[in-house]
């Protein structure tokens, strides 16, 4: 029995999309090529309809590009690298995971730092605070982690109670083992929030973020399995 023939705007009307664009994700190899007519008019079936929900499920999981790659090699009978694509971005969801965890577990350290003046310390005894050397602190500083003021007198370091707070948090972070590079966003985050409290939204937000797109993957592979079992 023929397959039922479908047209791009059938295709097209059941995600809202414009025929250009299933035109296009024929095109980039996320659908099947399709059968031509006698004129010339592209004709797709069910199974061109399975792979675009396919696609439009790992959208919001692995980002266009991924998603795109996947379909591809799906198509082209390069199932284990699609499954090798999915893998990375289960790979970078968890790697999310430990960074978020990392720094709810450095916030929950912090604790307030007393300072000759209120909100003001210098380099020596935040140092000492920390249990590091003053030469460290100087290090976190060239890397953007810290931006301690200076004293017009005497041309010291000033740290302010941001400045401390930077400097504790990036404390507790490389002591998890995280590089300078991978700590001066989320410095720049916490100074972005204004604070650690306004940061705690943020996170929480992070969170939400991480788990929904823990479940676009799920979604995800629901759809690319179905697709990949009509194929066997």
């Amino acid at each position: 029995m023929p397959r039922a023939r479908l047209r791009p705007v059938d295709l097209a009307r059941e995600h809202g999309l414009s025929t250009q664009a299933v035109r296009n994700y024929e095109e980039a190899g996320i659908l099947p090529a399709a059968a031509r007519t006698e004129h010339g008019y592209r004709t797709y079936t069910a199974r061109h309809a399975q792979a675009l929900r396919a696609f439009l499920a790992l959208v919001p999981a692995h980002g266009h590009a991924t998603a795109t790659s996947i379909m591809r090699a799906a198509n082209e009978g390069g199932t284990e690298e699609a499954l090798r694509l999915i893998d990375e971005s289960h790979a970078q969801l968890l790697n999310d995971r430990r960074t978020l965890q990392a720094v709810e577990q450095a916030l929950r350290s912090l604790v307030p730092l007393r300072s000759p003046e209120p909100g003001v310390t210098f380099i020596g005894p935040l140092a000492r605070r920390l249990g590091i050397r003053p030469a460290t602190l100087r290090k976190w500083e060239q890397a953007g982690l810290i931006e301690p003021g200076r004293d017009p007198a005497t041309g010291y370091r000033v740290y302010s109670a941001a400045d401390v707070r930077d400097a504790q948090l990036a404390h507790q972070l490389r002591r998890g083992g995280y590089l300078l590079e991978q700590i001066a966003p989320l410095i720049r985050q916490v100074r972005a929030a204004g604070g650690l409290a306004p940061l705690e939204s943020a996170l929480r937000d992070w969170q939400a973020r991480l788990s929904a797109r823990g479940r676009a993957m799920l979604r995800g592979a629901a759809a690319l399995d179905a697709y990949l079992d009509g194929q066997a």
